[in-house]
């Protein structure tokens, strides 16, 4: 039986992909992000955007609490770099992960009991500022619009 390269490399990224996926829901998601947070800016574009996947779901095993302790602002810059990869799985990736982030930023601002405010700023509001603080003009405007759902 002859194979050819082609059906070689589809073997290899397919278990490549398997092992990725494995590795994501056995590794700690806090050491899983670190670990792969270089490799979001990798020359490669098939290297970022496994790595944006493996971070989304890693972040995802976090939790309200381990991502704050990450720092959300950190996991934000991620998300932001790549929702305009070249790839559609980076940027879908960090599609479902700044909107995962905004629900913990959410959960994390207006529903922490130890917050005074003399008055409350509206949800989406609070998040835009957030976004304008910690990103540049451009990928703050790019995660706000996951929010709102334009693309």
């Amino acid at each position: 039986m002859q194979r050819h390269s082609c059906q070689d490399k589809r073997f290899v990224a397919e278990a490549a992909e398997k092992a990725v996926i494995t590795m994501t829901m056995s590794i700690s998601p806090n050491l899983l992000v670190h670990k792969l947070q270089p490799y979001v800016k990798h020359k490669n574009p098939r290297i970022r955007a496994k790595a944006s996947m493996c971070i989304s779901r890693s972040v995802q095993r976090l939790g309200l609490e381990g991502i704050r302790d990450y720092g959300l602002d950190t996991i934000l810059q991620i998300a932001a770099s790549q929702l305009s990869d070249q790839l559609p799985e980076a940027r879908e990736a960090a599609r479902t992960l700044a909107l995962e982030l905004r629900a913990v930023y959410d959960k994390f601002v207006f529903n922490h009991e130890a917050q005074e405010v003399a008055e409350p700023m509206p949800k989406n509001d609070a998040w835009d500022q957030f976004c304008k603080s910690k990103l540049s003009a451009s990928n703050a405007l790019a995660v706000i619009r996951v929010k709102t759902g334009i693309y």
